[in-house]
């Protein structure tokens, strides 16, 4: 599958590159794709919810009422769960919610998500770029170049480059990614994905090493 590279001006360089079908072509994998995008919110957790349980609770530990003939359940001190203002059973308590995935079920799933996007022809190619300044202006007008304003855009770059990071920092449908960094949540997060031609090598020495 080939596709045409255009500049930033939205124009046709008259270059085409090649995606390897070996990424871009293959037969996506629903239930790695769940597994990858499952992992990688739980890495998003903080984990940190806790509530009291009765022995943590402050309060007097004096039995309110007799055990029995009361009419109502049976309780012991203040704390106790039944009353309002006591401790909560099997509360939340502090936990990691990570948990481990293969790197070939990691890899097939990111292959799956770009061999979707490909399929949604959602891909565009870019010749390398970059600002002179971190400008939120400019990073629009590349936008509205490539007729992708107003869709979630992911744009995946080689290195690190901070003018264009801070250009799109702003923009809450925009994201600027490292092509060692692609995943399959942001892949499938994006209406369009926008990848640089530095950036297809990278993927492709990622994925088929």
């Amino acid at each position: 599958m080939e596709v045409s590279v255009l500049d930033i001006k939205g124009q046709e360089t008259g270059r085409k590159v090649a995606l390897n079908d070996a990424i871009f072509g293959i037969e996506p994998n629903d239930h790695v794709l769940y597994l990858d995008v499952k992992q990688y919110l739980a890495n998003q957790r903080q984990g940190t919810a806790k509530s009291k349980e009765r022995s943590e609770m402050s309060g007097s530990t004096r039995k309110l009422g007799r055990q029995k003939g009361g009419g109502g359940a049976r309780r012991g001190d203040i704390n106790s769960p039944v009353l309002v203002g006591g401790a909560r059973v099997f509360g939340p308590k502090p936990r990691d919610y990570r948990f481990k995935l293969n790197k070939k079920v990691k890899i097939l799933a990111r292959k799956s998500a770009l061999s979707y996007k490909a399929q949604e022809n959602s891909i565009v190619m870019l010749e390398d770029f970059t600002f002179e300044a971190p400008k939120t202006k400019e990073f629009l007008s590349v936008l509205k170049n490539l007729k992708i304003e107003g869709k979630k855009v992911l744009f995946v770059l080689p290195e690190s480059n901070k003018n264009v990071y801070l250009s799109a920092r702003n923009l809450q449908r925009s994201e600027v990614i490292l092509a060692s960094n692609v995943n399959s949540y942001k892949i499938l997060n994006a209406d369009v994905v926008v990848i640089t031609e530095k950036s297809l090598e990278t993927i492709d020495q990622i994925l088929t090493k």
